[in-house]
């Protein structure tokens, strides 16, 4: 069973009456669970909706960098149900909104420190603020051994250096459909060197579709593609990866241990 650990269903570039093909067709394609992050502060009533009708579905409630200012929505009433098993898609993004820097990181540490309070794995975006994104995570995982603020890199497109500082604080890595590219050498280097174990893969759909379906509407079905380049990469079957990133989404996302799918 493959995993879309990072799929947006509830966009504005998503066609609502789409979503039950885009969920039947990814069932279809071996795609067993999928994980909706939340990025627009007022996404998480929608998601959840989507979450309470399809038994394969899970999400994460955050605010994305580019909606920095806005206030942040009473988190508490979405933390208990069973289907929110971490905070994100939050981060940092200076490639479009540079000017917002200072608003950017207040938003981020603020969405931190929901997530230590509440011992919650966070999904990050980091977008051109390497340094900035570093320094900020390695001030909530003090003890990187016991993993405070366990979480994973979204749609890792980032330099080795970056990525060895998020291994020692015990981060994962997600993939998208960019991997598949032909000028994506240096993604695929980077996971080439990244330890299977931490490995986990996405379609950030409709976004970063992979080849052989460039041109069209990324789906969580694609997916298949991102797997089977990493699998080429580490020189592994498909189907071992797939037990390998089952596993690993596990030991990232504990909630998702306790119910079935």
């Amino acid at each position: 069973m493959l995993v879309d650990t990072h799929c947006h269903l509830v966009d504005e570039y998503v066609n609502p009456d789409d979503v039950p093909g885009i969920i039947s067709r990814a069932r279809d394609a071996g795609v067993g669970c999928m994980i909706l992050p939340c990025a627009d502060p007022a996404d998480p009533p929608k998601v959840l909706e989507l979450c309470d009708k399809y038994d394969n579905l899970f999400c994460t409630v955050g605010i994305h960098p580019q909606f920095a200012g806005a206030a942040i929505p009473n988190y508490e009433q979405y933390l208990s149900h069973p289907r929110v098993i971490g905070i994100g898609e939050i981060g940092l993004d200076y490639y479009y909104n540079k000017e917002t820097k200072t608003v950017q990181i207040e938003l981020f540490r603020a969405q931190l420190d929901i997530a230590a309070k509440n011992k919650l794995p966070v999904a990050i975006h980091s977008r051109d603020a390497e340094e900035d994104t570093a320094e900020i995570l390695k001030e909530y995982c003090k003890n990187p051994g016991q993993r405070d603020i366990p979480g994973v890199m979204h749609c890792y497109t980032g330099s080795w250096e970056m990525a060895k500082k998020m291994l020692d604080l015990g981060f994962y890595f997600s993939t998208t459909g960019i991997i598949t590219f032909k000028n994506a050498d240096a993604v695929r280097d980077v996971f080439k060197r990244i330890p299977i174990g931490r490995i986990l893969t996405e379609t950030d759909s409709p976004f970063c579709t992979p080849v052989p379906y460039r041109g069209k509407p990324c789906e969580p079905f694609m997916v298949t593609e991102v797997a089977s380049m990493l699998a080429a990469i580490h020189n592994v079957s498909l189907s071992e990866l797939e037990n390998i990133l089952l596993e690993n989404t596990k030991r990232l996302y504990p909630k998702i241990n306790m119910l079935s799918f």
